[in-house]
């Protein structure tokens, strides 16, 4: 394990903390998973019951700012990271096939490693496909499950979702909270992510043979309004899974956490304090 951090793609240094702090603190760091450097920080009362956040396709740990806060003020230990790629984490050239599935089990040996047995997860977007693959491979690890326009098969309005999304990253306001998370490599990452899903076997894509695995209790939230998928995505993931509950939010698009982070909070608080720890 490694907590030690470098100046790097244009972040500023900052010190490390131990990964097992003895009280109410924030923590970072850097630790070795299958030869890359993963960031992390841990927010929040050390014994309190623990939320993992995994991002979205071109988030970092600062996707989630909006909902940090609310979730430790809430009694919950927080722990967010940038995977393999993102924000303060290594470089990663290319995005391999089925490197979700990859991910996943990144995720589950950086919990090893920061000696988290279990958790809850959410998961927004590429970070919601993850958690479903972790719940369906590791249901010991985890308590609950909040899942945020996640996608568990290929749908031809993707296609136009991408090219959206590439052409947005070139201009202002898109770009500028792009750099602001991932530094010097922006556009690199996003031509990157960007080239993998546009050139990937559809049939690859789908995980809906995994649904019926999870065990968690999960809440599977949509905006109805949603750029990159239909609201039957949500609906085909809440009707495999035995456990779950379905909030589709009108007037929201793929963004509910930063649309409406208030009310997002409020429901996804309530849902993971009625799940006994």
């Amino acid at each position: 394990m490694e907590t030690s951090r470098s100046k790097m793609d244009g972040f500023p240094q900052a010190k490390a903390q131990s990964p097992h702090p003895s009280e109410d603190a924030v923590t970072s760091g850097l630790i070795l998973i299958d030869g890359h450097h993963l960031y992390w920080e841990g927010h929040g009362p050390v014994e309190a019951p623990c939320i993992i956040l995994l991002h979205h396709g071109l988030g970092s740990v600062r996707s989630w700012r909006r909902q940090i806060p609310a979730f430790t003020q809430s009694g919950f230990r927080v722990m967010a990271f940038d995977r393999w790629g993102y924000g303060r984490s290594d470089i990663r050239p290319t995005f391999e096939e089925n490197f979700l599935l990859h991910d996943a089990e990144a995720a589950i040996q950086l919990l090893d490693e920061l000696g988290i047995p279990r958790a809850h997860f959410i998961g927004h977007s590429d970070g919601g496909t993850i958690a479903l693959i972790i719940a369906s491979d590791h249901p010991e690890r985890v308590l609950g499950l909040v899942v945020v326009a996640a996608h568990v098969y290929y749908e031809p309005k993707m296609a136009l979702g991408l090219k959206t999304i590439q052409d947005s990253s070139r201009v202002p306001p898109l770009q500028t909270v792009l750099q602001r998370e991932h530094g010097n490599r922006a556009n690199s990452l996003v031509n990157a992510w960007v080239s993998h899903w546009s050139k990937s076997d559809v049939e690859l894509l789908s995980i809906t043979d995994r649904l019926e695995a999870v065990e968690a209790p999960t809440l599977v939230i949509q905006g109805e309004d949603d750029e990159h998928a239909s609201s039957k995505h949500a609906e085909d993931i809440a009707n495999r899974i035995e456990s779950s509950e379905l909030w589709l939010i009108p007037g929201v698009g793929h963004m509910p956490l930063h649309e409406k982070p208030d009310e997002f909070n409020e429901r996804v608080c309530t849902f993971l304090g009625s799940i006994a720890y």
